[in-house]
């Protein structure tokens, strides 16, 4: 039997944690959530305040992973915690519908700007001498592709949804609303979207992991031909930071959506959506951003101006 997609609903599967733990998870994810919601404000707030950042690295690129990261989380963390303590985890056709389009988004909007922020970075170290190159409109226009190309490959997934038919389960195998999940549900042909996701999705993912790979080898590579023993040291660290956190994100993803396997679990699979759901956009402020000499300096000028009116 087949439903009414206007009325119809889809039940979320819950977490899977014990009825006793479910206060102590609830506020280990609203801290996470808090933690990437000031993390990325701090940046976006200190980029705009402080005319040292005013540059198209700062501007055009960390200000809008920061946007997308704060975005992407918004998309779930909120559901996720709702579900968390809620009895009755059901969420309408339309809405479910419009947090996949959202979620798509966003992830892939934060997919782009990490490679243009890894392009920014070997350009700047690699060809320290043509990096007038990395000009505003240069940014700007990466960022205005990065947003056509993520918007028509979030548009196209939903408008290949409403062609398939759902049935009596309505329950999604997921704590939120999640394309491959929800492909499981129809009771109709899914071959076209799952074709799409995985054509789609493994150009858009795997394609910039390469790049971002590709750029940070580059990077070490010459670092290790002109450096101190100091500056080799800052160097790994710095990059290796990178690559665990960019590993982390398209680990998950590329196991999810390009390794299809019947085998899954769905517990391996929900632990595997909050890494790159919950923790990196969380970590991305830290690793990105807040650990940069130029933010830091911005954090500390911006502190002293705020001092100046009570010292007087």
């Amino acid at each position: 039997m087949m439903f009414y997609k206007v009325t119809f609903q889809f039940l979320l599967l819950e977490l899977p944690i014990q009825p006793e733990c479910r206060n102590l998870f609830y506020a280990l994810f609203l801290a996470m959530y808090l933690t990437t919601i000031l993390g990325n404000l701090l940046i976006i707030v200190l980029i705009l305040l402080d005319t040292h950042l005013h540059t198209p690295m700062y501007l055009f690129l960390s200000k809008k992973l920061s946007f997308s990261d704060l975005c992407f989380s918004s998309v779930t963390i909120p559901e996720l915690l709702q579900n968390t303590q809620s009895q009755d985890p059901s969420i309408p056709y339309a809405g479910c519908l419009t947090k996949i389009h959202f979620f798509l988004f966003f992830g892939e909007l934060g997919n782009f700007i990490l490679v243009a922020m890894a392009y920014d970075r070997y350009v700047a170290i690699c060809f320290s001498l043509h990096y007038t190159i990395i000009s505003p409109k240069l940014c700007l226009s990466l960022v205005v592709l990065s947003w056509v190309v993520t918007m028509f490959y979030s548009l196209l997934h939903i408008l290949l949804i409403p062609r398939l038919s759902f049935c009596a389960d309505n329950v999604i195998p997921h704590c939120f609303c999640e394309i491959s999940a929800l492909l499981k549900l129809a009771c109709s042909d899914t071959h076209v979207n799952e074709l799409v996701l995985f054509i789609i999705a493994g150009t858009v993912v795997f394609i910039p992991f390469l790049l971002i790979l590709v750029s940070h080898v580059c990077i070490v590579s010459s670092i290790l031909k002109v450096s101190s023993a100091r500056g080799i040291h800052k160097a790994f660290s710095t990059c290796g930071s990178h690559l665990s956190v960019v590993s982390l994100f398209y680990g998950t993803v590329i196991d999810l959506y390009l390794c299809p396997s019947a085998k899954k679990s769905t517990v391996k699979d929900t632990i595997m959506a909050l890494m790159y759901t919950v923790v990196t956009p969380m970590l991305n402020p830290f690793i990105y951003s807040l650990r940069n000499r130029d933010i830091k300096g911005a954090l500390g000028r911006v502190l002293c101006k705020k001092k100046i009116p009570f010292s007087v």
